[in-house]
């Protein structure tokens, strides 16, 4: 079989882009900081949901050094709802990085982005090209999807060995293409016209060469592994309340989901049918909690959030505590309902105060 027809893609796909089709705020920009921080939102993030995030961050942090100088609990907050909280981490350790011993200035090159925190392959050629003219070819899902589609492959695009192989076909598309043309339009055609459920192969200036379409196997490209099954998690919730409308919260500190956020004590168990007279024989159940202090209230509908390998299903709990009870031990701390708006929470929890606003006064 010859090769794909690399020189009729490049020149096809030039012709038919167009800048305007896929309005986006940063793009035709140069500044380093606002592809930076748009592509970093844009991970793992669909470009409809991180757009008014993209746009709140730079209102609020219109430089690297603004955002380096922001408090770390203000910027989760910011980011609350977009997920992948390790992204928020990382955005505040690459900025502090840039601002203080780079003095302000991101790296120009693919390989010293490269050893930015939370900048993969993806986001440094994202970076490189677009910031600062480099020659480097992008591969996000749109570009694996188009270039397997195009050549016929059927080479796991989630493999360890896929990703220098489609960068190799990358490349040959692109050839001397200026990558920050080349990149986006690639990206956008994925984007608007080879889908991944809808691709409009009527009207696709790509179709005469594309492989796939000859094949009959446009939705069967491209392959990927069999993904791991979900691990299913149980979370119980304590909504404890006192007299003067204060609620019991900490911050996740463990090395797992949601790091650095806040919540209601927890008890992780094996099923969501559980009762507060349950919980309180409960192992799990915290010791400084004494039931007989407790007035338990309702018990919530079950909440479910889907993670990338495990389903959460979340209970909340609520009890009101007596007057007399004393101080919870650290880290847990009494805060007032109407403090809320400044702490940032998983989405779940946020899910259960909008539902319960009304009752709980928030």
């Amino acid at each position: 079989m010859s090769p794909p027809n690399w020189k009729a893609f490049r020149e096809n796909l030039r012709a038919w882009y167009r800048p305007e089709r896929r309005p986006m705020p940063w793009k035709q920009a140069s500044d380093p900081y606002r592809i930076w921080l748009s592509e970093i939102i844009l991970q793992q993030t669909r470009v409809e949901q991180g757009l008014p995030y993209f746009e709140r961050f730079v209102h609020a942090y219109p430089n690297v050094e603004a955002l380096a100088a922001a408090p770390d609990d203000e910027v989760m907050k910011q980011w609350e709802g977009l997920g992948y909280y390790s992204r928020a981490r990382n955005l505040l350790r690459a900025a502090r990085l840039v601002a203080g011993s780079m003095d302000g200035h991101f790296p120009d090159t693919y390989a010293g982005l490269l050893q930015l925190p939370g900048v993969g392959p993806y986001t440094a050629a994202a970076i490189a090209s677009f910031a600062f003219g480099r020659q480097v070819a992008v591969l996000d899902g749109n570009v694996y999807r188009v270039l397997a589609r195009y050549a016929g492959d059927a080479t796991p695009t989630d493999e360890s060995r896929s990703r220098k192989y489609f960068q190799q076909l990358a490349d040959r598309a692109m050839a001397d293409t200026p990558a920050a043309i080349f990149n986006q339009a690639i990206m956008d055609f994925g984007a608007l016209v080879c889908t991944p459920k809808r691709a409009d192969c009527a009207h696709c200036p790509l179709a005469a060469d594309c492989r796939a379409l000859k094949e009959g196997r446009v939705y069967q490209l491209p392959v990927k592994g069999k993904k791991a099954p979900r691990r299913a998690r149980f979370f119980h919730y304590l909504v404890v309340s006192d007299a003067r409308d204060r609620y019991l919260l900490h911050r996740r500190e463990e090395s797992d989901v949601w790091r650095e956020l806040y919540q209601f004590p927890l008890l992780e168990t094996e099923t969501a049918d559980l009762s507060a007279e349950q919980l309180y024989r409960r192992v799990e159940w915290p010791t400084w909690l004494r039931p007989e202090e407790l007035a338990a209230g309702r018990r919530s509908r079950v909440f479910q959030q889907q993670l990338s390998h495990q389903t959460i299903s979340a209970v909340f709990h609520e009890f009101t505590q007596a007057p007399a009870a004393g101080a919870p031990p650290l880290p847990y701390a009494w805060v007032a309902r109407t403090a809320f708006d400044a702490y940032a929470f998983p989405r779940l929890i946020t899910r259960f105060l909008e539902d319960n606003r009304p009752t709980l006064g928030f």
